[in-house]
C-alpha cells in the first residue's frame, strides 16, 4: 500500500469511528461476540440502525460477521480496534497539557507516528 493510500485509508477508519453509536458498538464487541438483537438491546436504538453502523463498521474493515444458523455474530477483527477506541478515551480523559511541555517523548512512544512516513 502506497503511503498516500495509508493516509487515505487512516482517515477513512476515523470516518467509521466518528459517530459516538459506532464507537459504543465496538465497545461493546471488546467485551465478546455478540448477534444484532443482543446489539440492539444493549445499545438501545433500533435494529435498523444498529445494522446500518455495523455495515459501516464491516466495510471499514472493524468487524465482521460469521453466519451461526439463521444469525449473524459480529466481532472486532483484532486487537488493534480495541488498543485504537481506548487510546481515543484515554485521550479525552486527559487533562491538557501546557503548550511549552513536550506531550510524546519518541523515544520512549510505543507507537510513534514518525514510523509511519506519509510522504
Amino acid at each position: 500500500m502506497k503511503e498516500n493510500e495509508s493516509v487515505r485509508g487512516a482517515a477513512e477508519l476515523f470516518k467509521a469511528l466518528s459517530s459516538p453509536a459506532r464507537l459504543a458498538l465496538l465497545i461493546e464487541l471488546e467485551r465478546g461476540p455478540a448477534c444484532v438483537h443482543e446489539l440492539v438491546q444493549q445499545s438501545g436504538a433500533s435494529q435498523s440502525l444498529v445494522s446500518q453502523h455495523l455495515r459501516v463498521l464491516r466495510g471499514a474493515q472493524l468487524v465482521r460477521g460469521d453466519r451461526r444458523g439463521k444469525e449473524v455474530v459480529y466481532t472486532l477483527m483484532d486487537t488493534h480496534i480495541s488498543a485504537l477506541v481506548a487510546d481515543a478515551l484515554a485521550h479525552v480523559g486527559e487533562p491538557p497539557q501546557p503548550e511549552n511541555v513536550p506531550v510524546v517523548d519518541p523515544e520512549h512512544h510505543e507507537h510513534a507516528l514518525s514510523e509511519h512516513p506519509t510522504r
